[in-house]
């Protein structure tokens, strides 16, 4: 039979290799990667085990496949959600232009909570709104951003100062939100409450996450479920503009 080859075996091939190049990027630098690299290697043999008929092997990956698919669901279960919620996001309903003014309010705020030795989360929402942990947990506000609301939420005896700030666009939407914890192992076990949650908001939405430590006086980005080293005072502003002013620069050309 000869071999041919159509226009829709070419489309076929690149909407497989498009589907595996999100997914290695959605868990590119978490161990969930290497869980996946397991995973292909057990098709791999798979096939090898069909090919050459093994009955033996045929039967153990069998009994895998039974459960394994439930037990991938419940493993993967973060990266699905932001997936799925990366993969559904409404164009319509987005705020998420942050001027350069707001960048500063940010960053001044940050700086100044740091030198007080205040503990604090500030969530930034890009595509992905966080409406749901608001709801659920937050006090809203709807205040523009700005460094003194910011340090005098997050300054005891404030009712509000336990919990994240949520900023979306140029305005505080809430404060006091609860966020979900990362429970992996392979954090760092001396990152606290403020970090886990950090990391774990980052791994369910497209959000980025600025976390002072008040004990250690330090600051930290969590973005795509992965945090920081401590920075520095250039290099929190530095990596805070980019990310910020590109998420700013792709709204403008979406709209455009």
């Amino acid at each position: 039979m000869p071999f041919s080859f159509r226009l829709k075996d070419l489309i076929d091939i690149l909407i497989v290799w498009y589907i595996l190049y999100v997914t290695l990027k959605l868990f590119k630098g978490t161990r969930t990667l290497y869980m996946l690299i397991g995973l292909g290697f057990i098709l791999i043999v798979s096939g090898i085990s069909v090919f050459v008929n093994l009955n033996a092997l045929n039967w153990l990956i069998a009994a895998f496949a039974k459960y394994g698919l439930l037990a991938l669901i419940v493993i993967f279960q973060p990266e699905i959600r932001r997936g799925l919620a990366l993969l559904g996001k409404n164009p319509f309903f987005r705020n998420t232009f942050i001027g350069q003014s707001t960048i500063d309010e940010i960053v001044r705020a940050t700086l100044q909570l740091r030198d007080r030795g205040l503990g604090a989360i500030i969530v930034i929402e890009r595509r992905i709104q966080l409406n749901d942990y608001i709801e659920e947990s937050g006090v809203s506000l709807n205040a523009k951003v700005s460094a003194p609301l910011i340090v005098s939420i997050f300054t005891p005896p404030s009712p509000l100062h336990d919990g994240a700030v949520i900023i979306r666009g140029e305005y505080i939407v809430a404060a006091r939100v609860i966020l979900p914890l990362a429970q992996s192992e392979d954090i760092d076990p001396t990152l606290g409450t403020r970090h886990r949650a950090a990391i774990g908001i980052t791994r369910v939405t497209d959000a980025i996450a600025v976390v002072v430590s008040e004990e250690r006086k330090s600051i930290r980005i969590a973005e795509d479920g992965r945090i920081s080293k401590p920075l520095t005072t250039d290099e929190f502003r530095a990596y805070l503009r980019k990310s910020l002013e590109r998420t700013s620069e792709e709204e403008e050309v979406e709209e455009g």
